[in-house]
């Protein structure tokens, strides 16, 4: 294209025009402008060009659009934020960060939490829960499941403060949840590199999106290989619509992962094509849970 966009910060910027109505695909699949989006071209009598065009000298305006131009901030052009760069150490291996965000994002997990955990297999078997910050996804699917056992995985200092949502959890009064710390394994690693246990179930809980697509493959390959024969892999993400032109509040969500990470949000049917590349056999059922959320799985032979 003109604006010789790479392949993630197109599927940013498009998505996101398409749901605002003023982009839409032909049947040729060419992206056109809308009769909303023609009011925003210099030629369109009235035009909104100039209205519009307030904001072109707003700071976070220029500075999304050299992170357009460049996929990410100059400094970092692989992404920048929470997840690791290259060899370097993770940001998270620093206690402070590592706290910070763990704690800042266990709200949002105590509430999806007990709806994931009920849409999730009921199991007596083992669930690995890959980058699982504060445990939560596995506090309350082990809650329900009271003969399996779970790994939580993830970086050493986020493990410390999933250790304390552990003891907090089990001492709520809830139905079982004094079991629950006897049944979790906490295992520091790295989900790039480090062997991962084999297990009946993995969980992959707003994980892929932190990344670009080449590492989302590799991700993929890696859970496939964890995974015992007849195990699956289930992902809670918030998904882009297959056709690529919505919902907008995740067009919205999708922008503000590319600001701050090396991902971006992607549709369902790019994860089952991950997950068929991989060995793995995609289910076609989906499952919304809330705040925009939603479940999709595929299996391993």
């Amino acid at each position: 294209m003109r604006l010789g966009l790479k392949e993630r910060p197109a599927m940013v910027l498009f998505p996101a025009l398409c749901a605002m109505d003023m982009l839409s695909y032909n049947d040729s699949g060419q992206l056109q402008l809308t009769e909303g989006g023609c009011y925003l071209t210099q030629q369109s009598v009235p035009t909104l060009a100039g209205y519009v065009g307030l904001e072109k000298s707003d700071p976070a305006v220029l500075e999304m659009v050299e992170r357009l131009k460049h996929d990410g901030p100059l400094e970092a052009p692989s992404g920048i934020a929470y997840v690791k760069e290259g060899e370097g150490p993770s940001p998270m291996d620093d206690p402070e960060v590592a706290r910070r965000l763990t704690l800042a994002l266990a709200g949002r997990a105590q509430i999806l939490a007990p709806i994931v955990a009920d849409k999730l297999p009921k199991h007596n078997g083992h669930l690995v829960d890959v980058a699982g910050g504060s445990g939560f996804f596995t506090y309350e699917w082990l809650l329900v499941n009271p003969d399996a056992t779970a790994t939580v995985l993830d970086r050493p200092q986020v493990l410390a403060v999933a250790a304390e949502c552990l003891f907090t959890f089990s001492q709520s009064g809830r139905h079982g949840a004094h079991t629950v710390p006897e049944r979790v394994t906490f295992l520091p690693g790295d989900m790039l590199t480090d062997e991962l246990p084999q297990t009946d179930l993995l969980l992959a809980a707003s994980l892929f999106h932190d990344w670009p697509t080449e590492t989302c493959q590799l991700l993929a390959r890696r859970f496939a290989d964890a995974l015992v024969s007849g195990g699956e892999l289930w992902v809670h993400d918030a998904f882009l619509d297959d056709t690529m032109d919505g919902p907008q509040a995740v067009t919205d969500y999708s922008a503000q992962l590319f600001w701050v990470t090396k991902g971006r949000a992607y549709s369902r049917n790019e994860y089952r094509q991950w997950f068929a590349e991989a060995g793995l056999m995609p289910s076609d059922k989906n499952s919304s849970t809330q705040m925009d959320y939603g479940l999709i799985w595929a299996r391993k032979p």
